[in-house]
């Protein structure tokens, strides 16, 4: 009989912290900058305040992608409290491509691979001390991979 008892409260258990921990661990996801058609949208829906380029973050992506299915991207930045970086191609249907939220401890590398359906302006902005930078670069695409 205890047996039994131990087992349903440790299902019980199981079963909370199953339902509780979505909670914990998704966060809020901004659809109106996802959905958004064009860079300009994004950026104003994204982000509150003027945006920096600087040198001191490093955006590396090829100068032409020869398949526009698969083009490398890798962000890393020297600034210190970074909170968030995020990825955005001009000319792709959804501008947005990728965000990274941070926690202090995190190392502010990341790598992505994106898709570019055409030769476009790949921009990464990067939220640090509650301050924007950016960087970007002209990718040239060979073959189309978002439509084509």
């Amino acid at each position: 009989m205890k047996l039994q008892r131990r087992a349903l409260i440790r299902s019980l258990f199981t079963a909370a912290a199953v339902m509780a921990v979505p909670r914990w661990l998704l966060a809020s996801r901004p659809d109106a900058a996802f959905n958004a058609d064009n860079a300009a949208s994004v950026v104003s829906d994204l982000f509150d305040g003027p945006i920096t380029e600087t040198d001191q973050v490093t955006l590396k992506v090829p100068d032409i992608a020869e398949n526009g299915a698969v083009v490398p991207v890798t962000v890393s930045t020297s600034l210190a409290d970074v909170e968030s970086i995020s990825v955005l191609v001009e000319k792709n249907p959804t501008p947005l491509v990728a965000i990274f939220e941070l926690s202090p401890q995190s190392v502010p590398d990341i790598s992505v691979r994106i898709k570019m359906g055409e030769s476009s302006k790949v921009q990464t902005v990067v939220k640090a001390g509650g301050k924007l930078y950016s960087a970007s670069k002209e990718v040239k695409v060979t073959i189309g991979g978002c439509g084509g």
